[in-house]
């Protein structure tokens, strides 16, 4: 891996983005206004409290998996990432490099949102809020990874969009954030073993609650585990032309 490809592509892809007020505010804002609708929807419970702090994690996982698999889509179908394959660069480099600019957008918008969330809607956690806003960044990354690789899959910004409610809705539903998973019915407990928000929601979860152990190392391991995963899958779909 070219740490100078790495950087010259991460800072093209932040170049682009800079210029895309729209996707700037689906990423920077809207997870914060998420947020604070939740907030006020269960104003005066303690719901918020405790799913305040996984959501935290939740909302930017899904808008940084929705900027990315579109991005990604968008090189794919205009000719940009056909154009950077005829370059003597690793396809590892190339998906690094848009990795390294997303996760970059992933740290601002996580500090952005727990900002607000601790400081502006007084979010209660009994665990280390940087551990919050350091799993808040990694499931961003979780999110971008998995946009990168599935963007391979869609001909269309339509289909890329598809991919939300079917890749993201049904893990959100299974995750443990509506209702324990062991108040499942089986079939779907076992089901939800097999997806990545799982993991993720559980790594939020524990640390919101202070429970610290090997069962949060093993979610955070599998988290980065995934991405990495996704990454490769991703550069495995990429298709070298000869110039």
């Amino acid at each position: 891996m070219s740490p100078r490809i790495v950087s010259a592509t991460s800072a093209r892809v932040l170049r682009q983005l800079r210029h895309d007020p729209r996707t700037i505010a689906l990423v920077l804002v809207v997870p914060v206004v998420l947020v604070t609708l939740i907030k006020y929807v269960f104003y005066g419970s303690t719901v918020f409290d405790r799913i305040g702090a996984p959501l935290l994690g939740v909302f930017p996982m899904i808008t940084m998996f929705l900027v990315t698999s579109i991005t990604m889509l968008r090189e794919r179908t205009t000719g940009t990432l056909e154009r950077l394959m005829t370059m003597p660069l690793a396809k590892i480099d190339l998906l690094a490099g848009y990795g390294a600019a997303f996760a970059l957008v992933a740290a601002i918008q996580a500090f952005l949102t727990s900002a607000v969330a601790f400081w502006l809607l007084d979010l209660h956690v009994a665990g280390a809020r940087w551990g919050v806003f350091l799993l808040a960044i990694l499931n961003a990354i979780l999110g971008t990874a998995f946009g990168l690789f599935l963007s391979a899959f869609a001909q269309t910004e339509f289909q890329a969009v598809q991919f939300l409610p079917a890749f993201i809705f049904p893990q959100l539903l299974l995750c443990g954030l509506l209702t324990p998973r062991s108040s499942m019915a089986r079939p779907l407990e076992i089901a939800s073993y097999a997806m990545p928000l799982t993991y993720a929601y559980d790594a939020l979860d524990r640390v919101t609650r202070a429970v610290y152990g090997t069962w949060l190392v093993i979610d955070v391991v599998i988290v980065v585990s995934l991405s990495v995963l996704a990454l490769v899958g991703g550069a495995l779909t990429l298709r070298r032309r000869t110039p």
